[in-house]
């Protein structure tokens, strides 16, 4: 039977299965971006949490530059995080951030480009940009990765996420419809590669006016049919705890779920209502993978011949709340209802997210599946309907490439506890839990 989707105003795609591809590496990624920009001939649109004036991120950012001088008509436009643009790395010294770069850019070209800071709250601690995808003429780039050295394997370390190609003009439009209609003309959103910005508390009202407009926000576009020889994608948005699309349709996907559900997740700390469609889910005899990074693979991670900050202790968090989980699903887990799988690749990291439902459904996602994402952050994702099963090769090595650097958790017991961590560790979380800090840092980090 054709698909027909009835998800809300919300448009589908129909994609021709051959127009659909699937990168293994951040490598091959950071390659393929570059080699679309050099192609380019109408319109590169980048948006990112952040481009980081790095290595990698000078390199995206000249090679756009190269391609607006060789062709100043071609429509390129960029965004990202009007509060994470503005400041240096965590634990870092003060300094002017990622701005500073793309000011310095506009100054050297002819012809500038646009890097537009999205506000998403007026404290970065309450909401950013999380929005994905990057579109070049009429293909959709989508993945969960920012722009910079690590994240694009420029030296040594990688980080490790996910990166599906599709070819398909009114999918590209539509999620650069969003972005211009939705984002770029909003007065709360300036062009962070020109001087004289405003401060963020000169645009608090418009900052607040922002947010109510985007929880109202939905991506553009027809439902068109989609044939039994071609997979249908629907482009999701979402923003705060109500009327949130993206969300409502995880929710709506675990809870149909007849007989396996994959869950990726780089910090295992599920919002309650996902915890409690994942029990039901096992429950009901449907077999459930997790896929987490390993606390050393996670981005937050220190070393512990490294010098310690506060930031540090997240992993150890992330790790306590699955040991939590795995002990409580010790007999889930025996029996093989349960599969929880950590990820570690010598000194690389772990950011993929998403889910893949009786391997006929996948959602795309930038969205962590923790509380912070399902209240705070501006987040999308594509959801991929694939009821003949067309793209299972192409998804299925996705996976096999994924468990090829995974282990898999036999018993909770496998888990270190606050015991086992360094003594520096142990009184950062025995205070943040004594205090019940521990609470709140799950809700916004």
């Amino acid at each position: 039977m054709p698909i027909r989707h009835l998800f809300g105003s919300t448009p589908t795609f129909a994609v021709e299965p051959d127009q659909y591809h699937v990168l293994q590496s951040a490598l091959s990624f950071r390659e393929y971006l570059l080699e679309a920009i050099h192609k380019a001939t109408s319109r590169v649109y980048l948006v990112a949490l952040y481009l980081e004036d790095d290595e990698a991120g000078r390199e995206v950012l000249t090679a756009a530059y190269e391609a607006k001088q060789r062709n100043p008509k071609l429509d390129i436009a960029i965004c990202v995080d009007w509060h994470r643009a503005q400041r240096g790395l965590i634990g870092a010294e003060k300094a002017a951030g990622n701005a500073a770069m793309y000011q310095a850019f506009a100054e050297r070209y002819e012809y500038d480009i646009p890097v537009y800071g999205v506000p998403v709250r007026n404290r970065e601690v309450f909401g950013v940009l999380h929005l994905k995808g990057f579109v070049i003429d009429d293909t959709v780039i989508y993945s969960g990765a920012s722009l910079n050295n690590v994240y694009l394997h420029f030296q040594d370390r990688y980080r490790f996420d996910r990166y599906h190609v599709i070819q398909n003009a009114a999918l590209a439009d539509s999620m650069v419809g969003f972005v211009r209609n939705e984002m770029i003309r909003h007065p709360a959103v300036n062009n962070l590669a020109q001087a004289g910005l405003p401060a963020t508390k000169e645009l608090k009202s418009v900052i607040r006016q922002f947010r109510i407009s985007l929880g109202r926000s939905s991506y553009g576009g027809e439902k068109q049919f989609v044939g039994d020889q071609q997979v249908a994608v629907t482009p999701l948005v979402g923003v705060g705890k109500r009327f949130n699309a993206l969300n409502q349709k995880i929710t709506v996907l675990l809870a149909e779920a007849k007989r396996e559900i994959v869950l990726c997740t780089p910090y295992f700390n599920l919002p309650k209502v996902v915890l409690r469609e994942v029990k039901r889910a096992i429950k009901r005899g449907v077999k459930v993978h997790v896929v987490v990074g390993d606390k050393t693979a996670n981005d937050f991670y220190i070393a512990p011949d490294q010098p310690f900050k506060a930031i540090g202790g997240l992993p150890y968090l992330y790790e306590m709340n699955l040991r939590k989980f795995a002990r409580a699903n010790e007999s889930h887990i025996a029996s093989g209802e349960l599969s929880i799988h950590l990820w570690r690749h010598d000194n690389h990291s772990y950011h993929l997210k998403g889910l893949w439902v009786d391997r006929r459904t996948m959602l795309l996602t930038g969205n962590n599946v923790n509380p912070r994402a399902w209240a705070l952050d501006l987040e999308n994702g594509l959801l991929v309907e694939d009821p003949q099963q067309h793209l299972l090769a192409k998804f299925t090595a996705e996976f096999d490439n994924i468990h090829q650097h995974t282990q898999r958790i036999v018993s909770y017991r496998q888990l270190e506890t606050i015991h086992d961590y360094p003594d520096k560790i142990q009184r950062l979380l025995k205070k943040v839990i004594r205090t019940r800090a521990d609470r709140l840092l799950k809700r916004i980090l």
